[in-house]
């Protein structure tokens, strides 16, 4: 008896039939005639044009540089952690206190997802050699979506190798020049290189102002064809969340597409973790696209798109960064699969999660400091008022055995130059009074206004 005919082979073919038709032939050689191969080279171009050291990015790289010298301070970025980094880590031989790192549930280091990880390498190596759509397939990438899928209550998802490259690719494939991609202000860089990818028309709204969305929706809506609303479940400079059942009410009324980028609040968020849906107890078929990370409170590396299954299979299918790129590792995988098992297993982890995050920040403002708009939900920022002081403070903490990272100016406004706190659960009251104690002694002795001259 013949094997029953299988409808969604057919469906295979014709979607990777499309994909081929989406690549662009590589353009014709031009070859040289025989008097331009005898013609002497230009000399009209600017030598400053074709060296790397006067290019702009490193202009402004040596800037800054140059401006930590004179204040007297090293470099806050790149430093090398030797060994796992959780509520503490060892940097330049020396054991600190870090709180900069989004090992926000402890998993990364936890010895049954390091086991996933050593099973998997054991079983599959190293590499899965091939992009998933040809012959990079593996059971776990299948398992690991499945889970994530149930995570959220969806019909599907699917996992890319890069948190980054899954919103490029996302919003880079689903819209294009007539649509419209409506952001809050401080969404991050892999939706505004999506929606440029894309062809797109952007716009950003003020900070989780639902007003001010509503008004551009108003104006804009019957403009483009396809309208995408992107906000983030817990944006990761401030600590807050947006108000997600006003957005809902919003994409539903103007007919447009709304996406959560989770990559801060799944793990974070609800009483087990399960991000804003569970924050705000909602259906999760309400929000059209979620998006989240593998790299932080699963431990892992890589990023996923949950929701209906036509979203799903349009993506796996035809989305560039995920049919053109080798699949992820299984080694990758399997450690956030179990980090995602663990999770739901032991939502004590979770609420050690909110009890010492709330301590932080209730602390830190009995102390005066200024935490902005944060809930205290493993993100704390103290803003300091101008980057000089913030990067002052952050080489001072680290002298006293204290690893936080500055954010500073233009990566947000001057005045809203900050110590950013990444709390997890192994983090304990006595660490966090430590720290605060240590910061606010250094804040009193920095009191008077920095010469940056």
């Amino acid at each position: 008896m013949s094997a029953p005919h299988d409808p969604r082979a057919d469906l295979r073919q014709q979607l990777l039939s499309q994909a081929r038709k989406r690549r662009r032939p590589a353009p014709p050689v031009a070859r040289p005639t025989e008097g331009e191969q005898n013609a002497a080279p230009p000399t009209d171009v600017s030598e400053h044009l074709i060296r790397f050291d006067a290019h702009p990015g490193y202009q402004q790289i040596a800037m800054m540089r140059e401006g930590a010298r004179r204040l007297g301070l090293t470099d806050p970025f790149f430093k090398v952690h030797d060994g796992n980094a959780g509520a503490s880590s060892v940097i330049g031989g020396r054991e600190c206190l870090n709180f900069s790192s989004y090992n926000y549930l402890g998993f990364s280091g936890d010895a049954r997802v390091n086991r996933a990880a050593c099973d998997a390498v054991a079983r599959y190596g190293t590499s899965v050699s091939a992009s998933r759509v040809v012959s990079g397939e593996r059971p776990v990438h299948r398992q690991l979506e499945q889970a994530l899928a149930s995570a959220y209550r969806a019909e599907d998802a699917v996992a890319f190798v890069s948190g980054h490259a899954t919103n490029v690719s996302t919003l880079g494939y689903l819209l294009g020049p007539k649509d419209l991609v409506l952001h809050d202000e401080y969404i991050h860089n892999s939706t505004l290189m999506g929606a440029q990818l894309a062809g797109a028309r952007r716009i950003a709204f003020p900070h989780d102002d639902t007003d001010a969305l509503d008004a551009l929706l108003t104006r804009h809506r019957h403009q483009f064809e396809r309208v995408l609303i992107v906000i983030e479940g817990l944006y990761s400079m401030d600590g807050d969340v947006p108000d997600l059942p006003r957005f809902i009410e919003l994409k539903q009324r103007h007919q447009a597409w709304l996406m959560v980028d989770e990559a801060h609040s799944f793990g974070v968020l609800g009483e087990h973790g399960l991000g804003l849906r569970e924050h705000f107890q909602l259906d999760s078929t309400a929000v059209d696209i979620w998006m989240g990370t593998l790299s932080k409170s699963l431990a892992g590396c890589g990023g996923y798109i949950a929701g209906c299954r036509a979203l799903v299979e349009t993506l796996r299918y035809l989305a560039p960064g995920f049919l053109y790129s080798v699949g992820l590792p299984a080694q990758v995988a399997a450690p956030a699969l179990e980090a995602l098992t663990l999770m739901q297993q032991e939502p004590e982890r979770v609420a050690r999660l909110h009890e010492i995050s709330r301590y932080f920040l209730e602390q830190a403002r009995d102390l005066g400091l200024d935490t902005g708009h944060s809930i205290g939900a493993a993100v704390v920022p103290v803003i300091v008022g101008n980057s000089p002081l913030a990067a002052r403070l952050s080489h001072g903490l680290f002298e006293q055995g204290i690893n936080v990272q500055p954010i500073l100016h233009p990566a947000v406004p001057e005045k809203s130059a900050r110590l950013r706190f990444f709390l997890c659960c192994d983090h304990t009251r006595r660490q966090i009074d430590t720290t605060l104690h240590t910061l606010t002694k250094m804040l009193k002795d920095a009191s008077t206004p920095l010469d940056t001259t």
